[in-house]
């Protein structure tokens, strides 16, 4: 069997390097902070709202019909594959090399723009605590929501970023006590919410006339709303993804996966649901705004002193939901960086000696996602088109399922783990084809250049613009330079006696 210190590691040709210490309780919260009930519904509700209606309320459950296909997916790698920068890695034994790295240069964009857009909650959630947190003018002006955001979300950034470069230890403890206050607070609030329903399940047939005069009727409304339940419940293999730091991770990881993805979509539904028979009026126009949405609902049923406790809950979540992304981002740049598979990868790929994390990945993250907020500080629909950017980015999932696929039609892949851990085996198949399809379908729902999403003019093809820049600006460095250097670094590869042991076991 592996060795005691590196628990397979070296079976991939590597050492260990990062340290080991993430139980299943902190496993589990890492996904479920990524994905982050709170923050997601949140953040978008009154996008969602705004855009469908009470209806829009179905595109939850569609969602996670097709997210769980994917988990399903992830959960079966993680078991065979418990190594950081889950996506890349697993597209790397999946397909060529090419495909490879632009699945984890993807999902490394994914993770930087992603962070960029959860910070930006703070100023959806803060100013209704307190008027004194919206930090310019009082929140009338063209960009003065905006720009407040972007401050508010650069000192979230500068917090995460000090917390992952001070060590693993102090970010999962962290997280973990964030994440236990985000489930303690979301059951309540669903108790709450409950008790305090004043409408019936009807409701969820109401459209609200959105539907009118829309191309596609209401179906073209529901898909543009879709986009609000589609940001939550994604990111979910970041569990995976500090598989290198998770002890037992082969057994841990998979579980994790699952449980977040079913958490979110189970205690997150049940918030909406109650939210939307609860709230007093239902024709509110505040509602559909940024500065009414989920957190009027909260502070109109609860009132005032009671909604701004949950209110204080749900900026925990962010906290600890923007620490998470972060964290993904950072082992997905140094599983890149180890294999010499990014520009200046020794340095990337350093592990601070006191620490035990690769400092310089922590501090060019944060200043990259700092950026993406600067560049977008005069966008009115800078919420939203961030957001929509971020999920975009779910392509980078199919360059890691559309491979797995490939590999089953041909044979290739065993319906059975032979270590006896999780598999989907004859099951593996269809939920592979559904996995595929979804994310098919929603990266083009939410690729497509629509007004409501963007903005007008050439803001509108924003998204097919942005991905279509970073893809070709990797793929040409890739494919010119990165190529030739690909290998793994002399000082994390496996010692010789490491691999042996695997090899005779």
């Amino acid at each position: 069997m592996s060795t005691i210190n590196d628990h397979g590691l070296s079976e991939f040709g590597y050492r260990q390097s990062l340290d080991r210490s993430i139980g299943k309780f902190a496993s589990f919260a890492a996904g479920v902070s990524y994905i982050s009930i709170l923050t997601g519904t949140f953040q978008l509700f009154y996008f969602g709202f705004g855009t469908g209606g009470p209806a829009y309320w179905w595109s939850w459950p569609m969602v996670f019909a097709g997210q769980i296909a994917v988990a399903l997916c992830f959960a079966e790698l993680a078991a065979r594959y418990p190594v950081a920068g889950s996506v890349y890695n697993w597209s790397k034994r999946l397909a060529g090399p090419t495909t490879s790295w632009l699945a984890g240069w993807m999902m490394f964009t994914a993770s930087v723009v992603t962070l960029a857009g959860v910070v930006l909650a703070y100023q959806v959630t803060l100013p209704q605590l307190w008027s004194g947190f919206q930090l310019i003018g009082d929140g009338g002006g063209a960009h003065d929501f905006g720009i407040s955001a972007v401050i508010w979300g650069a000192v979230l950034i500068l917090f995460t970023t000090l917390v992952n470069a001070f060590g693993v230890k102090l970010m999962a403890r962290i997280n973990s006590i964030g994440v236990f206050i985000e489930l303690i607070a979301a059951v309540l609030l669903v108790v709450i919410l409950a008790v305090n329903v004043v409408r019936g399940p009807g409701v969820f047939v109401d459209t609200h006339g959105l539907g009118e005069g829309h191309t596609g009727g209401y179906a073209g409304v529901f898909l543009v709303a879709a986009i609000a339940s589609a940001y939550v419940m994604y990111g979910f293999d970041t569990a995976s993804s500090l598989g290198e730091e998770t002890v037992n991770p082969r057994r841990t990881a998979p579980v994790a996966i699952l449980r977040a993805v079913i958490a979110s979509f189970v205690i997150g539904g049940l918030i909406l649901l109650f939210a939307i028979m609860a709230a007093p009026d239902l024709a509110d126009p505040r509602l559909g705004t940024s500065s009414g949405g989920l957190q009027l609902i909260v502070l109109q049923v609860l009132g005032g002193p009671l909604g701004k406790v949950f209110l204080c809950c749900i900026v925990v979540a962010i906290t600890v939901c923007a620490l998470a992304v972060h964290t993904a981002g950072i082992r997905l740049m140094f599983a890149m960086a180890r294999d010499n598979a990014l520009p200046f990868g020794v340095r990337l790929a350093r592990i601070n000696a006191k620490t035990g994390t690769p400092v310089v990945a922590a501090i060019l993250i944060g200043a990259v996602a700092v950026a993406i907020l600067l560049v977008n500080i005069g966008t009115p629909q800078i919420f939203t088109a961030v957001t929509s950017v971020a999920v975009v980015m779910i392509l980078a999932y199919l360059l890691v399922t559309v491979p797995m696929l490939v590999k089953r039609l041909r044979g290739g892949w065993s319906g059975r783990d032979a270590g006896g851990h999780f598999s989907l085996g004859r099951f593996g198949l269809p939920v592979n084809v559904v996995a595929v399809l979804w994310g098919a379908g929603m990266s083009v729902n939410l690729a497509w250049p629509r007004e409501q999403i963007y903005g007008g003019g050439v803001l509108r093809w924003m998204a097919l613009i942005f991905i279509g820049i970073v893809a070709a600006i990797g793929l040409a460095w890739f494919r010119l330079r990165g190529r030739r250097r690909l290998g793994t670094l002399p000082e994390h590869q496996a010692d010789r006696g490491d691999r042996l042991v695997d090899e005779l076991s």
